[in-house]
């Protein structure tokens, strides 16, 4: 596998797993487990984080529930952070009912919709490797590894400050469940490779350094195109070189529509990640992109390049038009929002619908027109644009 490939598995799928002795891909940490296996998880540069976004007054990608998921991530943190003196990560497991009893003395509420939203929130930390739920407990998730360690002590203040309550057992046979071997002993130690983009980096002065980082801060996590104006990283052609070979290491490109920026997987790359929505989450988006947009555009109301939509698939228009049982079709919905595949909006006055999410902003020329051919063979499959598309492929 490639770095770059790597670098898209990781940024799909979340940490990926290593075999015994086996080295994490370039710009990887090691996230090493007791029996020599482990997790490769993506290093941010010069050892910034999303966290950058905020001294720029941009906006990063949003959190379904965001206070929810932040209380309930510092619960489980208070609940498996035991020794104060060592790092956070990977710490010890804790039931899940102590958590969310963390959660209920936190936010000095009890009540059936806090225990709804706490347990959502886990599900929501566990899919992201925030946490790792399982068979009843709770550990830290290998992306707590990613904290930096000047962080750790506000972390343990934070900690010490949080109150610990009396746990009530039952109604977490919601959450996931792991395979054996994922619930297992936590990793022991974390290796963060030196001098991560620092041959492209180096020959810049500190001032310049910084601005091609804030810049692919940015790109990679901002939730919409941000405006060249605001990062000189996106003006200047020679810093905007270095940000682009940053970027490349990493499976990405820039993206560019008229004066915002904003990043993409690169097409060479992508076709090889093996990853990406599963079966009922692609046949749920394809029904969202031809009730949003498909038909809009062939009533004339939308233009022919535009993926973003102000007219919303209406939820029942969804059920109606799927196989999918309704289970599975809010399933579907709910990985494809976190995703930012879809977003939910007002749909009028009683219902509510889904429009193509911010993750669209992020198609390169070729991804867009190759989504656009595969929208018309499924809206309309035996019209002459489908059969001239088909010629075309042979």
């Amino acid at each position: 596998m490639t770095p770059e490939l790597a670098h898209v598995r990781a940024r799909a799928t979340g940490p990926l797993p290593l075999a015994a002795d086996e080295a994490a891909p370039p710009g990887m940490a090691r996230l090493a487990r007791g029996d020599g296996t482990g997790l490769a998880l993506p290093v941010w540069p010069d050892g910034a984080t999303p966290a950058l976004l905020e001294e720029y007054q941009v906006a990063p990608v949003p959190v379904e529930r965001s206070g929810e998921t932040r209380r309930v991530l510092a619960a489980a943190l208070k609940c498996c952070w035991t020794d104060l003196a060592a790092d956070p990560w990977p710490g010890s497991a804790a039931p899940v009912d102590d958590v969310l009893a963390a959660y209920r003395a936190l936010i000095g509420r009890g009540d059936d919709l806090m225990r709804n939203w706490a347990v959502g929130a886990l599900r929501r930390l566990h899919d992201s490797a925030w946490l790792e739920v399982a068979d009843g407990m709770v550990r830290l998730g290998p992306r707590c590894a990613s904290w930096p360690t000047a962080s750790h002590a506000q972390l343990r203040e934070l900690v010490r400050r949080l109150p610990t309550g009396e746990a009530a057992a039952g109604g977490t046979d919601v959450l996931p469940v792991l395979d054996g071997d994922a619930a297992g002993e936590a990793a022991a130690s974390v290796t963060v490779p030196e001098g991560v983009d620092e041959d492209l980096l180096g020959p810049f002065d500190e001032r310049r350094r910084a601005e091609i980082v804030a810049a692919f801060m940015a790109v990679e996590h901002a939730a919409e195109p941000v405006h060249e104006a605001r990062f000189a990283a996106l003006r200047d052609p020679v810093l905007r070189r270095a940000l682009a070979e940053m970027l490349q290491r990493r499976g990405r490109v820039l993206i560019h529509d008229r004066e915002t920026w904003t990043s993409g997987y690169a097409d060479g790359v992508v076709a090889g990640a093996d990853a990406g929505p599963g079966e009922a989450e692609r046949a749920v988006l394809v029904l969202v992109l031809v009730h949003s947009v498909a038909i809009p555009r062939a009533d004339g109301l939308l233009p022919a390049d535009s993926w973003l939509s102000p007219f919303p698939a209406q939820i029942e228009e969804l059920r109606r038009h799927t196989k999918l049982p309704i289970g599975e079709l809010e399933a579907a919905l709910r990985t494809l929002r976190h995703a930012g595949l879809v977003t939910q909006v007002k749909a009028g006055e009683e219902a509510g619908g889904y429009v193509p999410g911010p993750q669209f902003h992020r198609l390169t020329p070729q991804a867009r027109r190759r989504l656009q051919e595969e929208l018309i063979l499924a809206a309309g499959p035996h019209t002459p644009l489908a059969a001239a598309v088909r010629a075309n492929r042979r």
